[in-house]
């Protein structure tokens, strides 16, 4: 079996692989531990348009015999720092100055998922490196779930460090500053 390819892609590449995206999306994050609905996967699709018109959008998919196995979307963070989804939870976590200061104009991971059969060969380590390797002065982060501990030792394998600890009772999200991060000396340990 021949190793898979990893492209970086734009927008009209990673259109062409909408169908594909989607299902891997829904295979990744509607099962433990994500146990998203799957009405989730849908909703990922229909931000694919506007996410490859934001500013510094990056996209890897990796493909095998013409099949999508993975794919990672990174894109830079605005100003000002968002108010939608888990953003929140994130600037609660580091405070409105480390996030400014670290994340506003670096480049956030937003999605990285991988067929599960496809795991564990290395093949999502690639897609990250694809997504994250010119990071403008290495400033890239990202946030997982902590109810995914899978990822949250995938990402510290990766070099990856953990700047946040999650809410007392075990829920929610981490921030993650990138291997090259000039910020990451300043976390001595989740804050």
């Amino acid at each position: 079996m021949t190793a898979p390819e990893v492209h970086v892609v734009g927008g009209a590449g990673l259109e062409a692989h909408a169908d594909a995206l989607r299902a891997v999306y829904a295979e990744a994050f509607c099962a433990p531990p994500w146990d998203e609905d799957p009405a989730r996967a849908e909703e990922f699709a229909g931000r694919l348009p506007a996410s490859v018109r934001c500013p510094g959008f990056r996209a890897a998919v990796a493909v095998r015999d013409g099949e999508v196995l993975g794919f990672a979307t990174a894109r830079t963070t605005p100003s000002p720092f968002p108010a939608d989804r888990c953003y929140p939870q994130a600037e609660a976590g580091l405070g409105a100055e480390r996030t400014a200061a670290w994340l506003v104009g670096a480049r956030e991971v937003e999605e990285l998922a991988v067929r599960a059969g496809a795991r564990g060969t290395g093949l999502a380590a690639r897609l990250l490196t694809a997504v994250t390797a010119d990071a403008p002065a290495g400033r890239c982060w990202l946030l997982t779930s902590v109810r995914a501990p899978r990822a949250l030792s995938f990402y510290r394998r990766q070099g990856w460090i953990q700047a946040t600890h999650p809410s007392p009772d075990g829920q929610g999200t981490a921030v993650f500053l990138g291997p090259r991060h000039p910020s990451r000396s300043l976390v001595t340990g989740p804050l």
